[in-house]
C-alpha cells in the first residue's frame, strides 16, 4: 500500500493519539480555527481511549456538590493534601535549567491544577454538557497524617454517564469540526519517528497498519502494509501510558521504595497502551522524568468476561473488609484500611515476597461497599438510567455486576462458615496455605472491638469517621457489624492481585505543555499532554494520586496544549 494522499489537507498541528487528552487538545485547536490531523494506531471505535473505560471520577475543590453534602473544602486544604500526597523531593539546584530536578515542573503543574479544580474545571466541563451525581465520594482516605497522603474530605465527583460521557462532551464538537473540514482522523497510523528540522519538530513518520474492524478495546492486528510521512508546524503527543507494557513497568519498578515487582500482574488497560511514544519522543530530544513513579492498584480481580488480554477490574472498596496478606496476617495501620493508602498497602503486600492479598468480608459489606471500576461495570450510571440506578444501588442485594463477579470470578470464594471459607481460599492460593486458627484469631479480636461505640482498632475508627459523611452513611459504608455474625452472611473472600493502570511519570513539560530538552529549554514544535506527560509536567501527582485526577489531568494538560498552540 502506498503512502496515503493528504495533499488536500494541510494541518497546522498533528496530534498523536485519539484518547481524551488528544480530543481535548483538538477541541481547543478547532475552536481557534486551526486545522488538526489526529493519528491513532487503532480504529475509530477506540476514540477516547482509556477514558471510555473509566468510572468517570473527577476531583473538584469546594464544589456545589460538596457544599450541598455539608463538606467544607478549600484551595488551602486541597493544596495541603496534594503536596502531602505528592511528597515532591527531586528539586536539583532549584533552577529551571539543566540542574532543575525532576519535580521542578510537576510541582508547578500541581499548584496550577488545584487552582483549576477550584476555579475553572467544573464550569468548563458543565458548559460542555457534563453533569455529576449529587453524592461525593471519598477516595484515598489517607495515611493518618493531617499533612500526609490522602484526601481530608470527599472530593470524588462521579460523572453521570461515567467515562463515555466525559469522552462524548469533547468528541461531539471534534466530530463537528471534522464535518467542517478542520479536523481529520488518520486511523491505523502508528507513529515510529518524530521528524525534526533545524532543531524543531515538523512532522511524524510511521507505519500504516492493516485495517482492523475489531470492537473497542479488543487487541488489533499489527500487520504492516505501508508507511507515511506527514508534516505540520507542531506535533502534540497524547499517546497514553505504559499500563499494558508489563516489561517496561518492571524495568522501572521502584523496588527499593515499594518492594519487588509483581510476577503476576493483570492489566487494567487495553493492549494498545504500550508506551511506545515515550522512547520515540525522547529520541527527538524530549526529556523523560520520574520513570519509577506509577500507580498500580492492589485490589485487582481477573475479569470473568474479558475484552483485552489479562483484562482486570479494580474493586473500589469501602473501608470495612478485613485485609490479609498472603501469609494470613492482617494488614496494619491506615494502609490496612481498604481505599485509604494504595502505595502503603502495596508495600505491606509485596514485603511478604508474594504479589497478592485477601479481603474477608460479609454479604452485608459486599452489598453496600463493593463498586467496580470501569464504565461497563456500572451500566446504570453509564446509561444514565435513573430507575435502573435506584433498583441497582438501593435494592436488597449487591449490584448486578458485583454479583456476577461473586458468582463467576476466579478470585471469589463464598461460604457459610469460616472453616469452609479458608479451605476455599487455599484452593486458589498462589502461595502459602492459610491457617484457619490464625485467621480466626484476628477476626475474633476485631469483632470484640464492636462491643462499644469506641475502641482502638484503626479500621473501625475509620469506618466510624466515614459514616459521618452523608454519602458514605447513605450508600457507601455498611453499618459496623461482626464479620462472624451469621445474620450478615454468607462470608466472602476475594483474592486481590496487582493491577497495572497509570503512569505517574513521563515527558517533562512546562505549563504550556511544551516538551523540554535536557537544558530546560522548550523544543520548538513539540508538545505533550495526558498520561504520556505524567498528566502534566512529567509527574504532577508525585508519588501518590488523590484519585479523580487522571481524567482531569488529561483535560487540564490537553487544554493547556490546545490553548498554547491556538495562540501561535
Amino acid at each position: 500500500m502506498s503512502t496515503p494522499d493528504h495533499s488536500d489537507f494541510t494541518p497546522d498541528v498533528i496530534v498523536v493519539g485519539a484518547g481524551l487528552a488528544g480530543l481535548v487538545t483538538t477541541h481547543e485547536l478547532a475552536k481557534a480555527g486551526k486545522k488538526v490531523l489526529v493519528l491513532d494506531q487503532e480504529n475509530r471505535k477506540n476514540l477516547g481511549g482509556q477514558a471510555h473505560w473509566s468510572l468517570g471520577g473527577l476531583l473538584f475543590v469546594d464544589s456545589p456538590e460538596q457544599r450541598r453534602m455539608g463538606i467544607k473544602d478549600s484551595v488551602e486544604l486541597a493544596t495541603q493534601d496534594w503536596n502531602g500526597s505528592a511528597a515532591f523531593d527531586r528539586f536539583g539546584d532549584g533552577t529551571d535549567g539543566p540542574g532543575r530536578g525532576e519535580d521542578h515542573w510537576p510541582q508547578q503543574w500541581a499548584k496550577a491544577y488545584v487552582r483549576f479544580a477550584h476555579e475553572t474545571k467544573r464550569d468548563y466541563l458543565h458548559d460542555l454538557g457534563l453533569k455529576s451525581l449529587p453524592f461525593v465520594g471519598w477516595a484515598e482516605r489517607g495515611d493518618g497524617r493531617a499533612d500526609g497522603h490522602g484526601n481530608s474530605v470527599p472530593r470524588f465527583h462521579l460523572t453521570w454517564g461515567t467515562g463515555p460521557e466525559v469522552v462524548r462532551i469533547f468528541l461531539e464538537p471534534v466530530e463537528a469540526a471534522e464535518q467542517r473540514g478542520l479536523v481529520r482522523f488518520a486511523f491505523r497510523h502508528r507513529a515510529d519517528e518524530l521528524v525534526t528540522a533545524d532543531g524543531a519538530v515538523v512532522g511524524v513518520r510511521g507505519t500504516l497498519l492493516a485495517p482492523d474492524d475489531s470492537e473497542r478495546g479488543v487487541k488489533s492486528n499489527r500487520d504492516e502494509v505501508g508507511d507515511f510521512d506527514l508534516r505540520a508546524d507542531a506535533v502534540v503527543v497524547t499517546s497514553g501510558g505504559i499500563g499494558h507494557n508489563h516489561e517496561l513497568m518492571r524495568k522501572h519498578w521502584p523496588t527499593e521504595r515499594v518492594g519487588p515487582a509483581p510476577r503476576h500482574m493483570i492489566s487494567g488497560v487495553p493492549a494498545h497502551v504500550d508506551g511506545r511514544m515515550l522512547a520515540i519522543t525522547e529520541s527527538a530530544g524530549a526529556t523523560i522524568v520520574n520513570r519509577d513513579r506509577m500507580w498500580a492498584y492492589v485490589e485487582g480481580i481477573h475479569n470473568w468476561d474479558p475484552v483485552w488480554p489479562d483484562h482486570a477490574i479494580r474493586i473500589l472498596p469501602g473501608p470495612s473488609s478485613m485485609w490479609f496478606d498472603a501469609n494470613g496476617d492482617r494488614l496494619t495501620g491506615m494502609s490496612g484500611v481498604p481505599g485509604a493508602d494504595s502505595i502503603g498497602s502495596m508495600k505491606q503486600i509485596l514485603a511478604t515476597g508474594h504479589d497478592y492479598s485477601w479481603f474477608i468480608l460479609t454479604q452485608s459489606i459486599i452489598e453496600k461497599e463493593f463498586a467496580l471500576s470501569g464504565s461497563e461495570q456500572n451500566p446504570d450510571i453509564t446509561g444514565k438510567d435513573v430507575k435502573f440506578l435506584l433498583q441497582s444501588r438501593l435494592a436488597k442485594g449487591a449490584p448486578g455486576p458485583v454479583e456476577d463477579f461473586k458468582q463467576h470470578g476466579e478470585d471469589f470464594v463464598v461460604a457459610d462458615n469460616l472453616a469452609d471459607l479458608v479451605a476455599g481460599m487455599n484452593t486458589i492460593t498462589r502461595g502459602p496455605a492459610l491457617d484457619l486458627d490464625k485467621v480466626e484469631r484476628q477476626i475474633v479480636a476485631r469483632d470484640r472491638e464492636l462491643a462499644n461505640e469506641f475502641g482502638k482498632d484503626v479500621q473501625l475508627m475509620v469506618m466510624a469517621n466515614a459514616r459521618r459523611s452523608r454519602t458514605d452513611k447513605l450508600i457507601r459504608v455498611a453499618k459496623p457489624h461482626r464479620i462472624l455474625d451469621p445474620a450478615h452472611g454468607p462470608l466472602v473472600a476475594v483474592r486481590l492481585n496487582i493491577l497495572s493502570r497509570k503512569s505517574l511519570g513521563g515527558l517533562e513539560t512546562n505549563l504550556d505543555s511544551q516538551c523540554l530538552a535536557a537544558d530546560g529549554s522548550p523544543i520548538p514544535g513539540l508538545y505533550a499532554a495526558g498520561e504520556v506527560a505524567g498528566f502534566g509536567g512529567g509527574g504532577v501527582h508525585g508519588y501518590n494520586a488523590l484519585e479523580g485526577t487522571f481524567l482531569g489531568g488529561c483535560i487540564f494538560s490537553g487544554r493547556a496544549a490546545g490553548l498554547a498552540l491556538a495562540r501561535r
